[in-house]
Order: structure tokens, then sequence, then C-alpha cells
């Protein structure tokens, strides 16, 4: 989770304490939206530890979210 925090407080400009909240916040309403098997996945990615985030040819991929980490960033405004 500690990955994920990190992008948050950076693109939103927040500390990483209140980037924690807002991660812990959107992961309950997914866990609480999403069927049961789909909704256990949450946990097991934030608690897990994470990838590099490079691909099987050794470069950089996405965020390690499949993109959605860069798809939603524009909600914190811009890069």
């Amino acid at each position: 989770m500690k990955k994920v925090v990190q992008l948050v407080a950076q693109k939103a400009g927040i500390t990483e304490s209140q980037a924690e909240t807002a991660v812990r916040t959107v992961a309950s309403f997914l866990k609480d939206r999403l069927p049961p098997g789909i909704a256990g996945q949450v946990d097991n990615y934030l608690n897990k530890d994470e990838p590099d985030g490079e691909n099987k040819d050794g470069k950089k991929s996405d965020d390690g979210l499949g993109g959605i980490g860069n798809k939603i960033s524009g909600a914190f405004g811009p890069k």
C-alpha cells in the first residue's frame, strides 16, 4: 500500500497520512460495492509486496495499478 499512498500524496499534493486515509476510504468504498471475490482482491493488492513496476522486458510499465493511477490522477488536479 505504501506505493499507492505515496502516489496519491504526490499527485494530490497532500501528506502521506492524508493520502493513507484517502486510499483506505476508497478501498473501503470499492470493497463495499464489488462482488466478494473481486473485493478481496483490493485487500490482496494493498497488503502485498508491490511489484517494482517493470514488465517482463525490464521496461517501466504503468503505475502498478493497471494504469488506474494515471487515469484518476486528473481528479487531483494537473500533474
